[in-house]
């Protein structure tokens, strides 16, 4: 079996988020409510501009929501120390967006090792075989294709374990095929670590793959499924 068993509460709130407006130049969404459960996969769908990567990083706590409430794990984000909030970003949750954000200087795996050093996790061989970067993990970040980068971004966060995954578009660089068994790797490895993922993107298809799905529209969030 690919990833190990984590315990988990099968009724675990792993995330509430409670009304949530913000604004730039125009207001983007207000009164936005959801809930993730272990074990749960989350798709936003929506047109560009709806505010939907907006949405997502404020649920990762990469942004403050002007009005509202965010709670990780039954802990109020707002009410975090500094040093409360690192930990949790650092131990449990993952990130994956469309640009991949590696380090140009090292090689792919010596990106793997650190998060595998962070988080205290081994580099899995079968995940990087499942994602087809086993032949040219050695190789240097800026040897690699985008879709080489992407894959390789994707193996750094599951590496890490996370209890969420908020994924931004993770399939972009991706053909269809290769997108296809990416999203496949993410819902069994939510399935078997009781984990959850929030994961927004423009295709359709891939969204409705996932337990949930919201559309953004006209300052709201509907569920869709």
């Amino acid at each position: 079996m690919l990833f190990g068993n984590k315990c988990y509460n099968p009724s675990m709130n792993l995330l509430s988020a409670k009304n949530l407006s913000h604004t730039f130049e125009y207001e983007l969404f207000s009164d936005v409510s959801l809930e993730l459960h272990a074990k749960e996969s989350i798709a936003i769908i929506g047109v560009s501009g709806s505010g939907k990567s907006t949405l997502l990083h404020i649920l990762s706590t990469l942004l403050k929501p002007d009005d509202g409430e965010i709670f990780l794990f039954n802990e109020d984000v707002s009410k975090l120390s500094k040093k409360r909030l690192t930990q949790i970003k650092r131990d449990s949750l993952g990130l994956v967006f469309q640009s991949h954000y590696l380090f140009k200087g090292f090689s792919a795996y010596e990106n793997l090792e650190v998060a595998s050093l962070l988080s205290q996790n081994d580099i899995d061989d079968s995940l990087l075989k499942r994602l087809g970067i086993d032949t040219c993990i050695h190789q240097k970040v800026t040897q690699l294709s985008g879709g080489q980068q992407q894959r390789v971004s994707i193996a750094r966060v599951l590496t890490k374990k996370p209890n969420i995954i908020f994924a931004d578009e993770p399939t972009g660089n991706l053909d269809k095929e290769t997108a296809h068994e990416v999203m496949e790797l993410f819902f069994e490895y939510c399935e078997n670590n009781g984990a959850g993922m929030i994961l927004v993107t423009h295709d359709e298809t891939l969204a409705f793959k996932c337990k949930k799905v919201y559309r953004l529209e006209n300052k709201k969030l509907e569920m869709l499924k």
